[in-house]
Protein backbone atom coordinates (compact mmCIF):
# COMPACT_ATOMS: atom_id res chain seq x y z
CA UNK A 1 0.00 0.00 0.00
CA UNK A 2 1.09 4.03 -0.81
CA UNK A 3 2.49 5.43 2.17
CA UNK A 4 1.99 9.00 2.89
CA UNK A 5 4.85 10.97 3.75
CA UNK A 6 4.83 14.43 5.30
CA UNK A 7 7.27 17.04 3.39
CA UNK A 8 7.81 19.89 6.10
CA UNK A 9 9.35 23.69 5.23
CA UNK A 10 12.73 23.03 5.38
CA UNK A 11 15.43 25.30 7.11
CA UNK A 12 16.29 27.88 4.80
CA UNK A 13 19.53 29.06 6.47
CA UNK A 14 21.08 32.77 7.11
CA UNK A 15 18.71 32.81 10.11
CA UNK A 16 15.39 32.32 8.59
CA UNK A 17 12.55 31.03 10.67
CA UNK A 18 9.34 31.49 8.56
CA UNK A 19 8.08 31.97 4.83
CA UNK A 20 5.33 33.13 3.04
CA UNK A 21 3.93 30.98 0.06
CA UNK A 22 3.55 33.01 -2.83
CA UNK A 23 2.13 30.38 -5.41
CA UNK A 24 1.75 26.96 -5.04
CA UNK A 25 3.35 24.64 -8.09
CA UNK A 26 1.17 21.78 -7.23
CA UNK A 27 -2.77 20.60 -6.72
CA UNK A 28 -4.01 17.98 -4.57
CA UNK A 29 -4.07 15.12 -6.84
CA UNK A 30 -1.05 15.65 -9.09
CA UNK A 31 1.82 13.24 -9.75
CA UNK A 32 5.47 14.63 -8.48
CA UNK A 33 8.80 13.63 -9.17
CA UNK A 34 11.87 13.42 -6.17
CA UNK A 35 13.09 17.10 -6.33
CA UNK A 36 10.60 18.68 -8.40
CA UNK A 37 9.77 22.23 -7.34
CA UNK A 38 5.68 22.64 -5.02
CA UNK A 39 5.62 25.83 -3.85
CA UNK A 40 7.15 29.00 -4.18
CA UNK A 41 8.26 31.13 -0.89
CA UNK A 42 9.03 34.93 0.10
CA UNK A 43 11.30 34.71 2.70
CA UNK A 44 13.08 37.82 4.20
CA UNK A 45 16.43 36.93 1.79
CA UNK A 46 14.60 36.53 -1.38
CA UNK A 47 11.95 34.41 -3.63
CA UNK A 48 12.44 30.60 -3.64
CA UNK A 49 11.28 27.75 -5.00
CA UNK A 50 10.87 24.88 -2.51
CA UNK A 51 11.78 21.53 -3.89
CA UNK A 52 10.12 17.97 -2.45
CA UNK A 53 12.34 15.55 -1.99
CA UNK A 54 9.48 12.50 -2.04
CA UNK A 55 7.96 11.24 -5.55
CA UNK A 56 4.53 10.43 -5.18
CA UNK A 57 0.91 11.63 -5.22
CA UNK A 58 0.39 15.06 -3.73
CA UNK A 59 -2.76 14.12 -0.85
CA UNK A 60 -2.65 17.15 0.84
CA UNK A 61 -1.69 20.77 1.11
CA UNK A 62 -1.50 23.30 4.24
CA UNK A 63 -1.73 26.97 3.40
CA UNK A 64 -2.76 29.00 1.30
CA UNK A 65 -1.23 31.48 -0.38
CA UNK A 66 -0.34 34.58 1.37
CA UNK A 67 0.01 31.90 4.58
CA UNK A 68 3.11 33.20 6.41
CA UNK A 69 4.57 29.76 7.98
CA UNK A 70 7.59 28.79 10.62
CA UNK A 71 10.49 26.46 9.50
CA UNK A 72 9.17 23.53 10.21
CA UNK A 73 5.63 23.39 9.53
CA UNK A 74 3.98 20.37 7.26
CA UNK A 75 3.42 21.85 3.52
CA UNK A 76 2.16 19.05 2.40
CA UNK A 77 1.86 15.24 2.20
CA UNK A 78 2.74 12.97 -0.65
CA UNK A 79 1.59 9.33 -1.07
CA UNK A 80 4.80 7.24 -2.31
CA UNK A 81 3.79 4.20 -3.77
CA UNK A 82 6.97 1.94 -2.92
CA UNK A 83 7.15 1.53 0.89
CA UNK A 84 10.81 0.72 0.44
CA UNK A 85 11.60 3.85 -1.24
CA UNK A 86 9.56 5.67 1.15
CA UNK A 87 11.54 3.93 4.29
CA UNK A 88 15.15 5.07 2.57
CA UNK A 89 14.16 8.06 1.70
CA UNK A 90 14.95 10.57 4.95
CA UNK A 91 11.60 12.34 6.38
CA UNK A 92 14.45 15.52 7.19
CA UNK A 93 14.64 16.76 4.18
CA UNK A 94 17.47 14.65 2.44
CA UNK A 95 17.84 14.66 -1.17
CA UNK A 96 19.00 18.08 -3.26
CA UNK A 97 16.12 20.15 -0.74
CA UNK A 98 17.05 24.16 -1.40
CA UNK A 99 20.78 23.62 -2.49
CA UNK A 100 22.81 26.80 -0.67
CA UNK A 101 19.30 27.35 1.53
CA UNK A 102 20.80 25.20 4.50
CA UNK A 103 20.82 21.67 5.32
CA UNK A 104 19.72 18.67 6.93
CA UNK A 105 21.61 19.05 9.75
CA UNK A 106 20.35 22.04 11.03
CA UNK A 107 16.60 20.22 10.95
CA UNK A 108 18.12 17.19 12.70
CA UNK A 109 18.48 19.20 15.92
CA UNK A 110 15.36 20.35 16.33
CA UNK A 111 13.82 18.67 18.67
CA UNK A 112 10.79 16.32 18.02
CA UNK A 113 7.83 16.19 19.83
CA UNK A 114 7.20 12.86 20.97
CA UNK A 115 3.59 11.53 20.39
CA UNK A 116 1.51 11.79 23.82
CA UNK A 117 1.05 8.67 26.21
CA UNK A 118 -1.59 6.38 26.08
CA UNK A 119 -4.66 8.00 27.52
CA UNK A 120 -4.23 11.05 26.62
CA UNK A 121 -5.96 13.31 24.84
CA UNK A 122 -5.38 12.47 20.86
CA UNK A 123 -3.62 14.45 18.45
CA UNK A 124 -4.24 14.84 14.71
CA UNK A 125 -0.87 15.21 14.06
CA UNK A 126 2.78 15.90 15.56
CA UNK A 127 2.65 19.97 15.13
CA UNK A 128 4.98 22.14 17.77
CA UNK A 129 2.47 23.79 20.54
CA UNK A 130 0.91 26.83 19.61
CA UNK A 131 -0.32 29.65 21.78
CA UNK A 132 0.66 32.86 23.98
CA UNK A 133 3.20 33.05 26.88
CA UNK A 134 2.14 31.49 30.41
CA UNK A 135 -0.29 33.57 32.40
CA UNK A 136 -1.33 35.75 29.02
CA UNK A 137 -5.02 36.87 30.32
CA UNK A 138 -7.02 37.01 26.95
CA UNK A 139 -6.12 33.42 26.03
CA UNK A 140 -7.75 31.89 29.09
CA UNK A 141 -10.60 34.54 29.29
CA UNK A 142 -11.36 32.99 25.35
CA UNK A 143 -10.76 29.78 26.29
CA UNK A 144 -13.51 29.97 29.44
CA UNK A 145 -15.57 31.70 26.48
CA UNK A 146 -15.47 28.55 24.19
CA UNK A 147 -16.68 26.48 27.03
CA UNK A 148 -19.85 28.64 27.74
CA UNK A 149 -20.87 28.42 23.78
CA UNK A 150 -20.27 24.79 23.68
CA UNK A 151 -18.34 21.56 24.60
CA UNK A 152 -16.47 21.28 27.55
CA UNK A 153 -12.84 22.04 27.78
CA UNK A 154 -10.05 20.19 29.53
CA UNK A 155 -9.61 19.58 33.41
CA UNK A 156 -6.05 20.21 33.47
CA UNK A 157 -4.06 21.68 30.62
CA UNK A 158 -1.56 18.91 29.80
CA UNK A 159 1.86 19.24 27.84
CA UNK A 160 2.43 17.68 24.49
CA UNK A 161 0.63 18.21 20.89
CA UNK A 162 -1.89 20.00 20.81
CA UNK A 163 -4.73 19.19 17.93
CA UNK A 164 -4.58 21.43 15.00
CA UNK A 165 -3.14 20.51 12.11
CA UNK A 166 -4.19 23.70 9.59
CA UNK A 167 -1.36 26.44 9.52
CA UNK A 168 -4.19 29.03 8.85
CA UNK A 169 -6.06 27.68 12.21
CA UNK A 170 -2.54 28.61 14.28
CA UNK A 171 -1.91 31.71 12.35
CA UNK A 172 -5.32 32.93 13.50
CA UNK A 173 -5.10 32.00 16.81
CA UNK A 174 -1.71 33.26 17.79
CA UNK A 175 -2.64 36.51 16.00
CA UNK A 176 -5.63 37.01 18.52
CA UNK A 177 -4.00 35.76 21.26
CA UNK A 178 -6.16 32.78 21.66
CA UNK A 179 -5.03 29.67 24.06
CA UNK A 180 -5.38 26.58 21.57
CA UNK A 181 -4.87 24.45 24.80
CA UNK A 182 -7.78 25.80 25.98
CA UNK A 183 -10.26 24.89 23.57
CA UNK A 184 -12.05 21.50 22.76
CA UNK A 185 -11.96 20.65 19.35
CA UNK A 186 -15.25 19.80 17.04
CA UNK A 187 -13.28 18.42 14.83
CA UNK A 188 -12.95 14.37 13.96
CA UNK A 189 -10.75 13.26 17.43
CA UNK A 190 -11.03 16.64 19.18
CA UNK A 191 -9.19 18.66 16.01
CA UNK A 192 -9.48 21.92 16.72
CA UNK A 193 -11.34 23.95 13.49
CA UNK A 194 -11.22 27.11 12.38
CA UNK A 195 -14.99 27.10 13.58
CA UNK A 196 -13.96 26.70 16.77
CA UNK A 197 -11.26 29.62 16.73
CA UNK A 198 -14.06 31.73 15.65
CA UNK A 199 -16.73 30.72 17.76
CA UNK A 200 -14.16 31.45 20.97
CA UNK A 201 -13.62 35.25 19.31
CA UNK A 202 -17.21 36.04 19.14
CA UNK A 203 -17.79 34.93 22.04
CA UNK A 204 -15.27 37.04 23.97
CA UNK A 205 -16.89 39.90 21.56
CA UNK A 206 -20.08 39.87 23.05
CA UNK A 207 -21.12 42.40 25.44
CA UNK A 208 -21.04 41.53 29.52
CA UNK A 209 -23.89 43.14 31.85
CA UNK A 210 -21.87 46.38 32.99
CA UNK A 211 -19.34 46.68 30.29
CA UNK A 212 -18.95 49.99 28.32
CA UNK A 213 -19.48 49.86 24.88
CA UNK A 214 -16.87 50.66 22.51
CA UNK A 215 -17.39 53.92 20.07
CA UNK A 216 -16.22 53.53 16.73
CA UNK A 217 -14.29 56.61 17.02
CA UNK A 218 -12.00 54.82 19.79
CA UNK A 219 -10.36 52.64 17.75
CA UNK A 220 -7.20 53.51 15.51
CA UNK A 221 -7.88 54.30 12.53
CA UNK A 222 -5.99 53.57 9.32
CA UNK A 223 -4.75 50.77 7.11
CA UNK A 224 -2.12 48.30 8.58
CA UNK A 225 0.46 46.68 6.68
CA UNK A 226 2.15 43.77 8.63
CA UNK A 227 6.12 44.31 8.69
CA UNK A 228 7.00 40.89 7.51
CA UNK A 229 9.11 39.21 4.21
CA UNK A 230 11.96 41.52 3.00
CA UNK A 231 9.96 44.53 4.51
CA UNK A 232 9.96 43.26 7.83
CA UNK A 233 13.88 42.11 7.13
CA UNK A 234 14.81 45.91 6.20
CA UNK A 235 12.88 47.70 9.29
CA UNK A 236 14.52 45.24 11.66
CA UNK A 237 18.44 45.94 10.24
CA UNK A 238 18.03 50.02 9.54
CA UNK A 239 16.26 50.09 12.97
CA UNK A 240 19.53 47.98 14.48
CA UNK A 241 22.00 50.23 12.71
CA UNK A 242 20.19 53.49 14.02
CA UNK A 243 20.39 51.90 17.48
CA UNK A 244 23.50 50.32 17.77
CA UNK A 245 25.93 52.93 15.37
CA UNK A 246 27.12 56.72 15.91
CA UNK A 247 26.68 57.41 12.32
CA UNK A 248 27.95 61.28 10.86
CA UNK A 249 27.55 62.32 7.45
CA UNK A 250 29.74 64.77 5.59
CA UNK A 251 29.16 65.58 1.89
CA UNK A 252 30.58 67.97 -1.50
CA UNK A 253 29.40 68.85 -4.60
CA UNK A 254 32.17 67.82 -7.72
CA UNK A 255 32.53 68.42 -11.16
CA UNK A 256 31.42 65.14 -13.33
CA UNK A 257 32.36 66.28 -16.35
CA UNK A 258 35.49 64.83 -17.10
CA UNK A 259 34.31 61.17 -15.48
CA UNK A 260 31.43 61.19 -18.03
CA UNK A 261 33.58 62.47 -21.02
CA UNK A 262 35.63 59.49 -19.83
CA UNK A 263 32.80 56.87 -19.99
CA UNK A 264 32.02 57.97 -23.13
CA UNK A 265 35.41 57.30 -24.67
CA UNK A 266 35.48 54.18 -23.21
CA UNK A 267 32.08 52.93 -24.47
CA UNK A 268 32.85 54.66 -28.24
CA UNK A 269 35.48 51.50 -28.43
CA UNK A 270 32.55 49.23 -28.78
CA UNK A 271 32.49 46.00 -26.86
CA UNK A 272 29.92 45.89 -23.10
CA UNK A 273 28.50 49.30 -21.82
CA UNK A 274 30.35 50.52 -18.77
CA UNK A 275 27.76 52.13 -16.57
CA UNK A 276 28.37 54.96 -14.17
CA UNK A 277 27.89 52.76 -11.23
CA UNK A 278 30.91 50.61 -12.32
CA UNK A 279 33.24 53.66 -12.47
CA UNK A 280 31.91 55.06 -9.31
CA UNK A 281 32.12 51.67 -7.58
CA UNK A 282 35.89 51.11 -9.48
CA UNK A 283 36.73 54.75 -7.44
CA UNK A 284 35.08 53.15 -3.82
CA UNK A 285 37.77 50.54 -3.57
CA UNK A 286 40.53 52.48 -4.61
CA UNK A 287 39.83 54.80 -2.07
CA UNK A 288 38.78 52.21 0.53
CA UNK A 289 42.49 50.84 -0.35
CA UNK A 290 43.90 54.43 0.77
CA UNK A 291 41.80 54.62 3.78
CA UNK A 292 41.12 50.72 4.88
CA UNK A 293 39.74 52.41 8.13
CA UNK A 294 36.28 52.37 6.25
CA UNK A 295 36.23 48.84 4.69
CA UNK A 296 35.64 47.19 8.64
CA UNK A 297 33.18 46.38 11.15
CA UNK A 298 32.91 46.36 15.11
CA UNK A 299 32.97 43.57 17.04
CA UNK A 300 30.98 44.93 19.87
CA UNK A 301 31.24 42.03 22.07
CA UNK A 302 35.44 41.92 22.14
CA UNK A 303 35.29 45.66 21.80
CA UNK A 304 37.54 45.32 18.61
CA UNK A 305 37.40 46.87 15.39
CA UNK A 306 37.88 44.02 12.58
CA UNK A 307 39.38 45.49 9.24
CA UNK A 308 38.74 43.10 6.50
CA UNK A 309 41.09 42.37 3.63
CA UNK A 310 38.87 42.22 0.78
CA UNK A 311 35.88 44.94 -0.45
CA UNK A 312 32.80 42.77 -0.75
CA UNK A 313 30.31 46.19 -2.59
CA UNK A 314 26.69 46.18 -1.75
CA UNK A 315 24.71 48.60 -3.83
CA UNK A 316 21.31 49.85 -3.03
CA UNK A 317 18.51 48.32 -5.42
CA UNK A 318 14.92 49.07 -5.65
CA UNK A 319 12.25 46.58 -6.42
CA UNK A 320 8.70 46.04 -6.60
CA UNK A 321 8.72 43.77 -3.28
CA UNK A 322 10.84 46.63 -1.44
CA UNK A 323 14.67 47.79 -0.75
CA UNK A 324 17.50 45.00 -1.49
CA UNK A 325 21.38 45.50 -1.43
CA UNK A 326 23.05 42.83 -3.46
CA UNK A 327 27.02 42.12 -3.42
CA UNK A 328 29.72 42.16 -5.57
CA UNK A 329 32.48 40.01 -4.37
CA UNK A 330 35.92 41.00 -4.31
CA UNK A 331 34.92 44.00 -5.88
CA UNK A 332 38.73 45.53 -5.45
CA UNK A 333 40.20 43.02 -7.81
CA UNK A 334 37.57 43.53 -10.51
CA UNK A 335 37.63 45.90 -13.77
CA UNK A 336 35.49 48.40 -14.56
CA UNK A 337 34.03 46.20 -17.25
CA UNK A 338 33.73 43.60 -14.92
CA UNK A 339 32.07 45.55 -12.34
CA UNK A 340 29.33 46.67 -14.88
CA UNK A 341 28.32 43.18 -15.65
CA UNK A 342 27.92 41.90 -12.42
CA UNK A 343 25.81 44.80 -11.40
CA UNK A 344 24.01 44.10 -14.23
CA UNK A 345 23.28 40.10 -13.10
CA UNK A 346 22.62 41.11 -10.08
CA UNK A 347 19.75 43.72 -10.96
CA UNK A 348 18.25 41.66 -13.14
CA UNK A 349 18.19 38.95 -10.55
CA UNK A 350 16.47 41.59 -7.89
CA UNK A 351 13.79 42.46 -10.17
CA UNK A 352 13.00 38.80 -11.10
CA UNK A 353 12.89 38.02 -7.17
CA UNK A 354 15.79 35.25 -7.61
CA UNK A 355 18.61 36.65 -5.57
CA UNK A 356 20.27 33.90 -3.38
CA UNK A 357 20.57 34.92 0.19
CA UNK A 358 24.43 34.50 -0.42
CA UNK A 359 23.78 37.28 -3.20
CA UNK A 360 22.48 39.29 -0.24
CA UNK A 361 25.23 38.73 2.91
CA UNK A 362 28.21 39.43 3.33
CA UNK A 363 28.67 43.16 2.27
CA UNK A 364 31.72 45.29 3.72
CA UNK A 365 30.81 48.57 2.08
CA UNK A 366 27.56 49.86 0.18
CA UNK A 367 27.18 52.41 -2.86
CA UNK A 368 23.98 53.84 -3.14
CA UNK A 369 23.19 55.49 -5.82
CA UNK A 370 20.09 57.38 -4.91
CA UNK A 371 20.36 60.06 -8.02
CA UNK A 372 18.14 57.71 -10.15
CA UNK A 373 14.94 58.72 -7.77
CA UNK A 374 15.95 62.31 -9.24
CA UNK A 375 17.46 64.04 -5.72
CA UNK A 376 20.75 65.17 -5.04
CA UNK A 377 21.52 64.34 -1.60
CA UNK A 378 20.46 62.28 1.47
CA UNK A 379 22.12 61.03 4.52
CA UNK A 380 21.36 57.13 4.27
CA UNK A 381 21.56 54.59 7.27
CA UNK A 382 24.19 52.65 7.58
CA UNK A 383 23.88 48.75 6.13
CA UNK A 384 24.50 47.35 9.65
CA UNK A 385 27.03 45.65 10.33
CA UNK A 386 28.89 47.93 7.94
CA UNK A 387 31.05 50.71 8.40
CA UNK A 388 30.12 53.25 6.17
CA UNK A 389 28.30 54.04 3.12
CA UNK A 390 28.91 56.45 0.10
CA UNK A 391 25.83 57.86 -1.36
CA UNK A 392 25.69 59.90 -4.73
CA UNK A 393 22.98 62.08 -5.94
CA UNK A 394 21.76 62.75 -10.01
CA UNK A 395 24.15 64.17 -12.37
CA UNK A 396 22.84 67.48 -13.15
CA UNK A 397 23.98 70.69 -15.63
CA UNK A 398 25.24 73.55 -13.08
CA UNK A 399 26.77 76.97 -13.09
CA UNK A 400 30.16 76.05 -12.08
CA UNK A 401 33.56 77.88 -11.75
CA UNK A 402 35.83 76.11 -14.31
CA UNK A 403 39.41 77.51 -15.02
CA UNK A 404 38.56 80.73 -13.68
CA UNK A 405 35.60 80.90 -15.20
CA UNK A 406 31.73 80.69 -14.94
CA UNK A 407 30.57 77.29 -16.97
CA UNK A 408 27.92 75.55 -17.46
CA UNK A 409 29.16 72.26 -15.75
CA UNK A 410 28.23 68.08 -15.01
CA UNK A 411 27.65 68.57 -10.85
CA UNK A 412 27.17 65.57 -8.46
CA UNK A 413 26.93 65.55 -4.56
CA UNK A 414 28.69 62.78 -3.08
CA UNK A 415 27.65 61.96 0.67
CA UNK A 416 29.64 59.75 3.23
CA UNK A 417 27.80 58.08 6.06
CA UNK A 418 30.28 56.81 8.60
CA UNK A 419 30.22 54.99 11.77
CA UNK A 420 32.71 56.98 13.67
CA UNK A 421 33.57 54.17 15.89
CA UNK A 422 36.40 53.32 13.41
CA UNK A 423 37.21 56.43 12.22
CA UNK A 424 37.77 60.09 12.92
CA UNK A 425 36.06 63.07 11.27
CA UNK A 426 39.84 63.45 9.00
CA UNK A 427 39.92 59.88 8.16
CA UNK A 428 36.26 60.65 6.21
CA UNK A 429 37.13 63.53 4.85
CA UNK A 430 40.08 62.08 3.06
CA UNK A 431 38.00 59.40 1.72
CA UNK A 432 35.28 61.80 0.57
CA UNK A 433 37.73 64.31 -0.99
CA UNK A 434 39.49 61.70 -2.82
CA UNK A 435 36.29 60.06 -4.32
CA UNK A 436 35.38 63.48 -5.30
CA UNK A 437 39.32 64.10 -6.94
CA UNK A 438 38.48 60.78 -9.03
CA UNK A 439 35.17 61.96 -10.10
CA UNK A 440 36.28 65.48 -11.23
CA UNK A 441 39.76 64.07 -12.73
CA UNK A 442 39.43 60.07 -13.49
CA UNK A 443 43.30 60.24 -14.72
CA UNK A 444 44.11 60.45 -10.98
CA UNK A 445 43.15 56.50 -10.65
CA UNK A 446 45.80 55.80 -13.31
CA UNK A 447 48.45 56.45 -10.15
CA UNK A 448 46.54 52.90 -8.54
CA UNK A 449 45.96 50.67 -11.47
Amino acid sequence: MPKVLEFKLPDLGEGLTEAEIVRWLVAVGDVVAIDQPVVEVETAKAMVEVPCPYGGVVTARFGEEGTELPVGAPLLTVAVGAPEAADAESSEYSGNVLVGYGTGEAVRRRRRVRPAPVGAPPAAAPVTPSGPPAGAAPGHARAAAATATGGSAPAAVADGPVAVISPLVRKLARENGVDLRGLAGSGPDGLILRSDVESALRAEAEPTAGSVPVTAGAATAGTRIPLRGIRGAVADKLSRSRTEIPDATCWVDADATELMAARAAMNAVGGPKISVLALLARICTAALDRYPELNSTVDTAAREIVRLPAVHLGFAAQTERGLVVPVVRDAQARSAASLSEEFARLTEAARAGTLTPGDLTGGTFTLNNYGVFGVDGSTPIINHPEAAMLGVGRIVPKPWVHQGELAVRQVVQLSLTFDHRVCDGGTAGGFLRYVADCVEQPAVLLRSL
